[in-house]
């Protein structure tokens, strides 16, 4: 029994100054969550996540000149919406440009890309014109193998993506040796709606806020603290490409 309570004391002993300091641990995380998440709401009811992503897909130079390749990048599922604004939107670019090879990458099974290609013909690409390279498990080895393609141009390469993805993507490609790497978002369009409604008409209760005339509110609000995150995220993603010489 005495070493059976001397145990037991001494646990006790270790367990207090621990449970003190995990207290402090969580709360010092709740702190810091909690300001991050203040922050992010607060910045949601700015236009701040709007400039910061317009930034993103603007800031490594859009294509103005002449375009000699264009280069659509894959990383989402097929079909998905990422995806398929990216190949409309480098369709566009094919039809406008009809003698310029198109080039797909996508590290994807051979029904992903088969997909895209189908896609890219339904939007009036002559499959001929169209090379896939289905290696590249990130921007910077597709970067890699579309560079180390033989009898590619270096100028004039224009790079179709998410907006959010275009500044590290066209300084990936030019730091792999293609220097004439310019940028085509595939940007989203909002549409041109007021989207207002009448609360009681449809069954609105009475208690209940009536925000039929509050699209800030109701979408911008939310629009803006998902384009938070996908910021947040690609300004992580630019930070670990610096500290590795990739672009």
């Amino acid at each position: 029994m005495k070493r059976l309570s001397e145990f037991t004391f001494a646990i006790t002993a270790l367990a207090r100054p621990l449970g003190s300091w995990s207290l402090r641990v969580v709360r010092r995380a709740l702190l810091v969550v909690g300001t991050v998440a203040a922050i992010m709401v607060a910045l949601a009811c700015t236009r701040v996540p709007f400039d910061a992503h317009r930034w993103l897909g603007t800031a490594a130079g859009e294509c103005r000149g002449g375009v000699e390749a264009i280069v659509v990048l894959g990383g989402s599922g097929m079909p998905s919406g990422p995806e398929l604004l990216r190949l409309h939107r480098g369709a566009q670019l094919a039809v406008r440009h009809a003698s310029v090879p198109v080039f797909v990458i996508h590290p994807d099974t051979a029904d992903a890309m088969r997909q895209m290609v189908h896609e890219l013909v339904l939007r009036g690409v002559a499959r001929e014109r169209i090379t896939t390279l289905s290696q590249g498990e990130n921007t910077r080895e597709q970067a890699l193998v579309f560079a180390r393609t033989a009898a590619l141009p270096r100028s004039g390469v224009a790079l179709v993506t998410a907006p959010e993805n275009m500044y590290r993507s066209v300084r990936a490609f030019r730091r792999a040796g293609v220097s004439g790497a310019c940028g085509v978002p595939a940007w989203e369009h909002a549409m041109h709606h007021d989207f207002n409604y009448e609360h009681a008409a449809i069954g609105g209760k009475a208690w209940t806020p009536d925000v039929s005339e509050k699209t800030g509110l109701r979408y911008t609000f939310w629009n803006y603290l998902k384009l938070e995150i996908t910021c947040l995220r690609e300004y992580a993603a630019i930070a670990y490409y610096r500290s590795n010489g990739w672009m």
